[in-house]
Formats: structure tokens, sequence, C-alpha cells
């Protein structure tokens, strides 16, 4: 149920999403939490986030940068393209289990989560079942929308991005 595919851009295409989305060019806002609101061990923790697409319409001028991925997904339809920033801990962080999307499971099972990794770091992506795929630079990993995930910290490197891809194949 979960695919991985390394070396998802060829070289050149990747080397120019890396270098803007770990330069900056790109604006990150501030995100006073990651965890739902309302957990308790959500006291403490943020990201920065950049909204590429959401709501059916371009949320940033960088959208046509990640041409090369929407044309190798080839979605019919996107709900939202999000690139997520955390920032090092001391410790690993796991958050919460969760799902990108807000609609009832039997809709999500039709639609398709997928995460693109910008860097190498000791962080992961960790689902309901156990199962736990590594931050690995121009990686691609991609599920059913209603499967449960979380994602980590890291320790090894200033920063963990990846850029989350919800859409309807």
């Amino acid at each position: 149920m979960i695919s991985i595919v390394d070396n998802f851009l060829d070289q050149e295409e990747f080397d120019k999403l890396q270098t803007l989305m770990m330069g900056d060019s790109i604006a990150w806002l501030y995100l006073d939490g990651i965890d739902y609101k309302d957990e308790p061990g959500n006291v403490g923790k943020f990201q920065f986030y950049h909204t590429f697409y959401d709501n059916a319409a371009a949320r940033s001028n960088f959208l046509e940068t990640l041409q090369p991925i929407i044309n190798k997904i080839k979605p019919f339809s996107i709900w939202r393209i999000k690139a997520n920033l955390l920032t090092r801990t001391p410790n690993i962080v796991v958050n919460s289990f969760h799902t990108d999307m807000m609609m009832l499971e039997e809709k999500m099972k039709q639609w398709t989560t997928s995460i693109f990794y910008m860097n190498t770091n000791n962080g992961y992506t960790k689902f309901e079942d156990g199962s736990v795929v590594e931050s690995v630079v121009n990686r691609m990993i991609s599920f059913p929308a209603n499967m449960k995930h979380t994602g980590t910290s890291c320790t090894d490197e200033k920063t963990r991005v990846l850029i989350n891809f919800n859409y309807f194949k």
C-alpha cells in the first residue's frame, strides 16, 4: 500500500527544486503547533509551511517549479500541495497520527497522499501499522489518503523539509 520511489526526479530537475526549497527565495509561514491543538503533547511544537496549491487555486508563485513532479504523478484533481519545514530538535519528536484530508474515510480511500523529501536526515514518516519510511533526498512515497501517518523532527540536520501532495489519480 505504500509505494517508495528513490531518485524520483532526474538530477537536474531535483537540483532546481532543492535550490528553491532549501534556499532563501521561498517564503515560509510560521505555524504555532503541529498536532491537533487540544492534544497535551502539542505544547511547544511548531513548524514552518509553504502552501503551493489549496482550495482549487494556486497559492504560490513557485507552483510552476513543481511541474516535473505533477507531470510524473499525473493527478486528475489536486486537493492541496504544501511544504513543511521542521527545525532540528535535541531529540526526535514524534507527532500525532493524522490524515492530510478532512473528509469521510470511504471517500479518502479514493485519494492519494504523496510525500517528497527534499533532504536526507534522521527524521522519518511513520504509519499507524508501524511501517517507517526514512527521509531520503529525492524520495517520493505514495499511499492511500486514509492511511494515518505522522512525521518527526530530525536531530542531525538544521531542517527537515518535505512537500505533501494530496490528489485524485
